[in-house]
């Protein structure tokens, strides 16, 4: 099973950003060997990325200033230093990254058809995925939370029995509670209702229209308010590990896993972790 890497405690300063950047794997060096995914990212002049839009902390779109914001948008800044060989303000200042925003239904295909280079959008590692995509090391590590409102009187998984969960289509979400509930010896069966984004999930909830909001507890924290809580929030399941994915067998998939490694040694990753509030 792939396991995150360990926690840097260091914060790091404006020296590491641009050692995280420059990685130097992606020097341009050598002949470009044909349908070379470098090739094509440096003669475009820039590097597309599919993000989240509506994960407050990772990759959340502000549509007023027109801009992306997160860990995530940062960390492809950071690939994007990588392969241009520039530094972390470089990549920013020039803009050497364009974002699409993806749902968990569209960020595989969009990879596959060449639209993107790279998916960094709370993209879980697991097994099945391997087989069709490379992933990076594993950038951060959470687990599924369930969301309910506080007048619902819910106060252990259980009573959620009968009860409807709304989940992210495309997600990992229903199956690990499943198993969640099997592991755990838990008589509860709940219905699975899934949506095509988080905010309408959220208002569903708010709604009243589904009981329960299931998601990455870090996702989760974007939504939360004085009127909703995590049930149970001591029971920890559904380890979720997030990696860079781009297309299988890519050269840029080297450069990519060396950019979060690098990242992750230096502390940039921690800091991030904390500017973001995703602790």
């Amino acid at each position: 099973m792939l396991r995150a890497l360990a926690s840097v405690t260091a914060l790091v300063g404006a020296g590491a950003l641009v050692g995280c950047g420059s990685t130097g794997a992606a020097n341009g060096s050598g002949p470009a060997a044909s349908g070379s995914k470098l090739s094509a990212i440096k003669a475009r002049g820039q590097l597309n990325a599919g993000v989240k839009k509506d994960v407050p902390g990772y990759g959340y779109y502000d549509p007023a200033a027109r801009t992306y914001a997160g860990m995530e948008i940062d960390l492809c800044y950071q690939i994007a230093a990588a392969v241009f060989d520039v530094t972390y303000d470089e990549a920013r200042e020039r803009e050497l990254v364009s974002f699409t925003d993806v749902t968990p239904k569209t960020r595989g295909p969009l990879i596959d058809n060449d639209q993107l280079d790279v998916v960094c959008a709370t993209y879980t590692i697991t097994p099945e995925r391997i087989e069709s995509w490379d992933f990076s090391t594993p950038y951060r590590t959470d687990y599924v939370g369930l969301m309910v409102k506080k007048r619902s009187g819910f106060t252990r998984i259980a009573d959620l029995d009968g009860r409807i969960i709304g989940v992210s289509q495309g997600a990992t979400t229903q199956g690990l509670i499943e198993q969640m509930l099997k592991d755990e010896g838990i008589d509860a069966h709940p219905e699975f209702l899934a949506f095509s984004g988080y905010p309408i999930i959220k208002s569903s909830l708010d709604a009243g229209n589904i009981d329960c909001f299931a998601m990455d507890r870090s996702t989760l924290a974007g939504y939360m308010n004085e009127t909703v809580e995590l049930l149970e929030p001591e029971v920890k399941f559904g380890e979720q590990n997030y990696g860079v994915a781009t297309k299988k067998g890519s050269d840029l998939s080297a450069v990519v896993d060396e950019c979060v490694r690098t990242c992750a040694a230096s502390g940039w990753l921690d800091a991030e972790i904390e500017k973001w509030g995703l602790v």
